[in-house]
């Protein structure tokens, strides 16, 4: 207790010292004074009275000190000196202190923004119960490293593994809502009955599936997710138990998940229903059917990589029982987490190295600035010094003015980084939102606020330690002499040149990388497409199924509808296909040909679905053959039309018109004559190849669900409404979804959205750190010609002329900026290749790019060291002769 007064009262100390000084020193005065009396009364004079009265006090100042210490809290009174005087000094000099704040807080906010985003990608756990055993199970063939498992092949991976607590499947479903408005198109999953058990997800409401409710005997049930709850259902607690009616068949409500929940691959689902494997769902209960994902809960001690070798020794048995349906069909096991965010980690990582660097460049810059400011103190250094302040006394002066500055600039960094991350996270397609759901989490939080504290500790020992090796303790003395500045001023040269070539090598880095990347997006952006992507609108339509049941009615209502379209006007054009192009390779078929050995292989190709007049929308080039005809459905011969890419491969060097295929057993249903060869029309994504395609025509196979395509000689845009009401007009129970236009879908795709991305960000970066360096690279051989003004005026009197100092001036940045080039590319030639992934027709080599690059740095070094030079080229020798 005596302890905690003591040091309240050295606490409070600290606050009136200023008073208790003076009543101490009048005191202490009274003190000596007395003493004084008493030594002149025996005998002594005033001088030796005072000098023995000084003595046996033991020194005034020293015992004023020893006083001061018993009173306050000496090392928080210092603190709190070294704060005051940091800011006194930063205040006095507001232009270093406004450039080393924003350079400084520039690399905080982008390294801060960059970091938020990985947090929330990839540090972040997925919402799960133990998300580091759930793990995302496919089957595995060549052209598809993940790809979707069969029903009946999930039913025996599930039976037969041993590597898995639980395995549960799910796939996309989209259905018809009811509602008193009308009828619209809702997203939904269907998943087996143990799907959210294995995640571990207790609904909010209601109940979890049972077991055996996924079966076809089973009653209709269905999860509503929790922005469904709340959009269409109000909130009420009174849904659980009630009705809804999905596409025309009415569904049970049994819960409710909560708001937290998440689901990354469709996380835009609002229904989530029980599987009924069968039913008028025929691919099912087909081997060779692939649609369905697997989610697993590895045992105990399991890891992926055994749950991998199980899962292939699985897939190797089936194989062989099953030859037909089976073959090269393997199994691919990977985690969770891996599946959901292993597409953006490559890109993350690169945002976040670019950010680092430039975070790199400010702090050298910085320090560079700390260097030329620790110059200019050496003087007051030393002067300091000779009057007594002790090295650890400097020492923790200079910490504080660290401190001081990195923490302002790191107040200000943390707020820009927040503007900074939700302004990024707004340029993300709204489209693709519901598919990233973990950059909700976006934002400061104890891992970001660590990771900026972090880089707060990194900044102050940098730049405390800065003017400390800068001014040696044994040399501060010599700053009380003239003759030790041109030792100085050489010295920080070469330091200063140092930490120049660093930026320059730093800020090549980046241009290369941006330079790749913008390379690799212009040629992802000017793929060759094969078809006219202008004045194009596209939207998804679903008939009911109820009111379509029949294929001809489909064939009718069809169209119906195409007639209807064609008639409005603007329109030139209007067809459908089962899949929108230039979206993904999938929707596959297996294609087997008469007449042609068969040894069991599959043949995979992407399949289409199309009306006759598709290929005359899109302009798509017709290089043999025909088109289909418009009267071409089920009670005439079954055709098809291949792409160049399918010719080239199964009929090399003939002419496929009028060959014959059909499914692996070619059965007499599946049997088509190939009438027609077009170009190869990019199916797939930007960046994914181009695989052999065939496309049968739509009313030989109708669907209840198309993708429509209309062209139009006006905007695209404007004619969307339009189509929406003419479908509507025609059947208000028919939806329609996903309205749009081609140019919007390829800009706004995955694909397209990370490369632009990840090219404008690291190009920002690279343009900043280009400015900054060129700013150190300014200030070098600024403050060289500083310091050689004598130097410089005694070769100009001696005869030089001022092209020749000129000259001079611009060689010694030139070597500069040619060294940090030369290492900025061996440095790139490495870690570029990292790039290789993310890149899209062109080389990490890229010589093009390489020399780019290297042109542009030696143009700016050339503007950065000319002002300078041209100063130094203008000074008059006379005057700084007289000036020295």
């Amino acid at each position: 207790m005596k302890k905690l007064r003591a040091a309240l009262r050295r606490f409070a100390g600290m606050f009136s010292s200023g008073r208790r000084e003076e009543e101490f020193a009048s005191e202490l005065e009274g003190h000596l004074q007395m003493h004084i009396d008493d030594n002149m009364r025996a005998g002594m004079t005033a001088e030796e009275a005072r000098r023995d009265a000084l003595v046996k006090l033991g020194g005034m100042e020293r015992t004023r000190q020893a006083y001061r210490e018993r009173g306050t809290a000496p090392f928080f009174e210092m603190l709190w000196q070294d704060l005051r005087f940091a800011l006194r000094q930063l205040t006095k000099n507001p232009g270093f202190t406004i450039t080393a704040v924003l350079m400084l807080s520039l690399g905080i906010a982008a390294s801060v923004a960059i970091f938020a985003f990985v947090d929330a990608a990839l540090l972040k756990p997925l919402p799960y119960e133990d998300p580091r055993t759930l793990a995302d199970v496919t089957e595995s063939v060549a052209v598809f490293p993940h790809a979707n498992l069969s029903y009946l092949d999930y039913l025996d991976w599930k039976k037969m593994n041993h590597s898995f607590r639980s395995l549960d499947v799910y796939t996309g479903a989209g259905y018809l809502l009811d509602t008193p408005s009308g009828v619209e198109p809702v997203t939904g999953l269907r998943v087996t009955d143990g799907f959210f058990h294995t995640l571990g997800v207790v609904p909010l409401l209601g109940r979890d599936f049972y077991s055996g409710e996924d079966l076809l005997s089973a009653p209709r049930t269905v999860i509503l997710s929790y922005a469904a709850w709340q959009k269409r259902f109000g909130g009420k607690k009174e849904i659980v138990g009630q009705s809804v009616s999905l596409s025309g068949t009415p569904y049970v409500v049994v819960g409710v998940l909560p708001d937290s929940f998440e689901f990354a691959p469709r996380n835009n689902a609002e229904f989530w229903t029980t599987m009924h494997a069968g039913g008028t769902n025929t691919c099912d209960l087909r081997r060779s059917c692939h649609g369905l994902v697997g989610v697993a809960r590895l045992k105990d001690g399991v890891s992926i990589a055994a749950a991998l070798a199980d899962t292939k020794a699985i897939a190797q048995q089936l194989e062989r029982q099953y030859p037909d349906s089976n073959r090269g069909q393997g199994a691919a096991v990977q985690s969770l987490t891996e599946a959901f965010v292993g597409d953006i980690r490559p890109i993350l990582l690169l945002l976040l190295a670019g950010a680092g660097l430039l975070l790199l460049i400010a702090c050298v810059n910085v320090a560079s600035l700390l260097l030329v400011r620790s110059e200019s103190r050496r003087r007051e250094i030393a002067v300091r010094g000779a009057l007594g302040a002790s090295p650890l006394r400097l020492a923790r002066q200079f910490v504080t003015e660290g401190v001081l500055l990195v923490f302002g600039s790191t107040l200000l960094g943390l707020v820009c980084a927040v503007f900074a991350s939700q302004a990024l996270l707004g340029l993300i397609p709204k489209e693709m939102l519901p598919h990233m759901p973990y950059l909700r989490g976006v934002g400061l939080n104890f891992h970001v606020v660590c990771f900026a504290a972090a880089i707060a500790v990194m900044a102050t020992a940098i730049f405390s330690l800065t003017p400390i090796v800068q001014l040696s303790f044994g040399e501060m003395r010599e700053g009380l002499t003239e003759g030790s500045r041109g030792s100085a001023g050489l010295l920080w040269r070469k330091v200063g040149a140092n930490l120049t070539v660093l930026e320059l090598a730093i800020a090549t880095v980046l241009l290369v990388g941006a330079g790749l990347l913008g390379k690799s997006f212009y040629h992802l952006l000017h793929v060759e497409l094969n078809f006219q992507p202008d004045h194009l609108a596209t939207l998804s339509v679903a008939l009911p199924e109820k009111v379509y049941a029949k294929d001809e009615q489909i064939v009718a209502a069809r169209r119906q509808l195409l007639d209807r379209i064609s008639a409005l006007p603007g329109v030139t054009s209007a067809a459908t296909t089962s899949q929108l192009p230039a979206t993904m390779n999938g929707n596959t078929d297996w294609v087997r040909f008469v007449g042609r050995p068969y040894n069991g292989e599959h043949n995979e190709v992407n399949e289409r679905e199309i009306t006759a007049n598709f290929f005359t929308t899109l302009k798509t080039k017709l290089i043999r053959g025909r088109f289909f005809n418009s009267d071409e459905d089920a009670t005439k011969p079954r055709v098809a039309i291949i792409n160049e890419a399918f010719a080239k491969l199964y009929f090399p060097g003939q002419d496929p018109l009028g060959a014959r295929m059909g499914d692996t057993t070619l059965s007499p249903k599946s049997i088509r004559e190939i009438v027609g060869v077009v170009d190869d029309l990019r199916e797939s994504s930007l960046d994914e190849q181009t695989l052999p395609a065939v496309y049968y025509p739509a009313d030989q196979s109708p669907d209840v669900y198309f993708n429509l395509i209309v062209r139009t000689s006006q905007d695209e845009r404007a004619l969307l409404p339009t189509l929406v009401s003419t479908i509507h007009q025609f059947d208000r129970g028919i939806g329609t979804s996903e309205e749009s236009t081609m140019m919007m879908n390829i800009d706004e795709s995955e694909t397209a959205y990370l490369h632009r991305s990840s090219a404008w960000l690291v190009g920002g970066f690279a343009a900043l750190a280009l400015l900054l360096g060129m700013i150190g690279l300014y200030g070098v051989i600024a403050y060289s010609v500083g310091q050689r003004t004598r130097e410089i005026g005694v070769r100009m009197a001696l005869g030089a002329q001022r092209e020749m100092v000129q000259r001079m001036i611009m060689r010694e940045g030139g070597r500069l900026a040619a060294l940090g080039i030369v290492v900025g590319l061996v440095c790139s030639l490495g870690l570029t290749l990292t790039l290789r992934s993310m890149l899209f027709g062109v080389q990490t080599w890229d010589v093009g790019t390489l020399a780019g690059v290297a042109l542009l740095l030696v143009a700016a070094a050339l503007v950065a060291s000319y002002v300078p030079a041209r100063r130094a080229a203008s000074i008059n020798p006379v005057e700084a002769l007289r000036a020295e």
